[in-house]
């Protein structure tokens, strides 16, 4: 039986994936509770389906000696605005949020960081498009979000064809307004992430064109404010939180299927969706250094979009890391893991 893509206003929730990605969704800093004990709190900005789902699935909640109490955002702009604001001691984001936090002088560290495939950061095309390879997009009309990810997947995947961004008609869309451009014929192509990818090509309403492996970092990041780093309690409740999620992560490449059920629940995905998504990209993810080669390639994506006057003026990101928590982590180069049915 042929797949329906889930209609545009019901994949608004999945703009509460957007952390990893940019976009300029508000925070909803409610707060999902607080878990642990003791008289020190960690307060962790989060997203649904996030953090907090994957260390509660994979059982590294327990065993707590010091309380962190949960904050959900929307995307990552807004839960690094917390950060800077002190209002959230870390949180975890993708490759651009950091970017665009330096860009604005806030007070921020990216702390810890995971490298991925980026097989699910992609330019779709509809299934029956005239489009085959990237070199053909010269003139055509390309949906995607403002100072996410996939805006600047779409123009380093431009620049490997030849092409520049000024080669192409951009739309500025958000995914739920995008997908509805998509699938009405409205743009030639769409430059997205996961799960949005999973969910078109898993609905057979498109295809991959070119993906960002290869062309992109695939790095995602937690992100620090400096003064918790300075707090010696903090700092080591910070450390400890991280080797939790690292594991958490190693969880969620031995268990896919689980993750993948906890993940669809906590998101409304569908779970097939979700399953894709899983190992298409996040089981690939494996906790790497912060290092020079990561400093140095978030710094071309910073250049990129200064060039591209979208950051006002040159942007130091050496300046925003704090490294004492690489430990013995192998360096951000690393290849990530490839998930391999059995």
């Amino acid at each position: 039986m042929r797949r329906h893509l889930v209609p545009a206003a019901l994949l608004l929730p999945l703009t509460l994936l957007l952390a990893a990605c940019g976009g300029n969704s508000a925070a909803d800093t409610a707060g999902a509770g607080t878990d642990g004990k003791g008289s020190l709190t960690l307060n962790v900005g989060d997203q649904k389906g996030g953090s907090e789902a994957v260390l509660r699935a994979a059982g590294e909640l327990k065993n707590l000696d010091y309380k962190i109490k949960w904050s959900t955002f929307t995307s990552g702009p807004p839960l690094l605005e917390a950060v800077n604001a002190k209002a959230v001691d870390i949180g975890g984001v993708g490759n651009t949020p950091p970017v665009f936090a330096a860009g604005a002088g806030s007070k921020v560290s990216v702390v810890a960081a995971w490298h991925g495939t980026s097989k699910g950061e992609a330019i779709l095309v509809p299934k029956n498009s005239s489009l085959r390879k990237p070199e053909e997009l010269k003139g055509r009309s390309i949906a995607v979000a403002q100072g996410s990810s996939a805006h600047f997947q779409l123009i380093a995947s431009l620049k490997d064809a030849g092409l520049k961004l000024s080669d192409v008609k951009v739309k500025y869309l958000q995914p739920a307004d995008a997908l509805a451009a998509f699938t009405g014929g409205k743009v030639d192509a769409w430059a997205v992430w996961d799960p949005y990818t999973s969910q078109v090509l898993n609905a057979e309403q498109g295809r991959i064109l070119t993906d960002g492996d290869g062309v992109v970092n695939g790095l995602s990041f937690q992100v620090a404010a400096p003064s918790a780093l300075k707090d010696t309690k903090k700092a080591a409740a910070v450390k400890d939180y991280l080797e939790r999620l690292r594991r958490a992560q190693d969880w969620v490449y031995r268990h896919p299927d689980a993750w993948a059920k906890v993940w669809a629940k906590d998101t409304g995905l569908p779970y097939e969706v979700a399953l894709a998504s899983v190992k298409r990209t996040n089981a690939s993810r494996i906790a790497v250094a912060v290092d020079k080669p990561l400093i140095a390639s978030e710094q071309r994506i910073a250049d990129t979009f200064t060039e591209l006057k979208l950051i006002p003026g040159k942007v130091d990101f050496a300046a925003f890391v704090d490294t004492r928590f690489n430990g013995g982590l192998p360096p951000s180069t690393t290849t990530p893991r490839v998930y391999k049915d059995s």
